[in-house]
């Protein structure tokens, strides 16, 4: 498995390329902005691309589904059915595969209602849940503590060695954040 980070700069929103090599298959997770970079990795590798992950309906996430959309005739996979329609609407904790890769996704409101999470191999990809020392944005205390025992339950309880992959920002690991991380009470 090969993974691409690309930052837009206007929101500075992380959209992720992850590439099965042996399959020739890929998926996105947030397409914040569909680059000519992404593009031209899809097409001169002869990737298909087998599916779009997106973390929570925040446009800074999905504003390059409309562009994709235009490109490719692909699924988008998501918590909010006005996103992924019915078809492919992911509820609660479970996994599927998805261009021959195992995916494991886990529901953790508090940023917001349809945050998810997704774990591929030993990469977690958190969205707005979980940034390098912090927590996402949330509306209320009630929200706020929802979000933190999510990340305690889910998260923590993955290994340490796990790395993460934010929608906004610089990598981490699970490690890391149990030690530096003090907006999770």
């Amino acid at each position: 498995m090969k993974l691409y980070s690309y930052t837009d700069t206007d929101s500075f929103t992380n959209t992720y390329l992850v590439v099965n090599e042996k399959e020739k298959k890929s998926l996105l997770i947030d397409p914040s902005k569909i680059t000519t970079e992404i593009i031209n990795q899809i097409e001169n590798n002869k990737l298909e691309l087998s599916g779009v992950l997106i973390t929570h309906n925040h446009h800074s996430h999905v504003s390059g589904l409309a562009t994709l959309k235009k490109i490719y005739d692909t699924k988008v996979y998501a918590a909010d059915p006005e996103i992924s329609g019915s078809e492919n609407l992911l509820q609660g904790d479970s996994s599927f595969e998805l261009a021959g890769l195992k995916i494991d996704y886990y529901s953790v409101p508090g940023h917001t209602a349809d945050s998810l999470i997704y774990k591929i191999n030993n990469i977690l990809f958190t969205g707005d849940v979980l940034y390098t020392g912090r927590i996402g944005s949330s509306s209320c205390t009630y929200t706020k503590m929802r979000l933190c025992s999510g990340i305690k339950s889910k998260i923590f309880a993955m290994p340490d060695t796990t790395t993460i992959m934010p929608g906004h920002g610089p990598l981490t690991s699970i490690g890391a954040e149990k030690l530096f991380n003090t907006e999770v009470q």
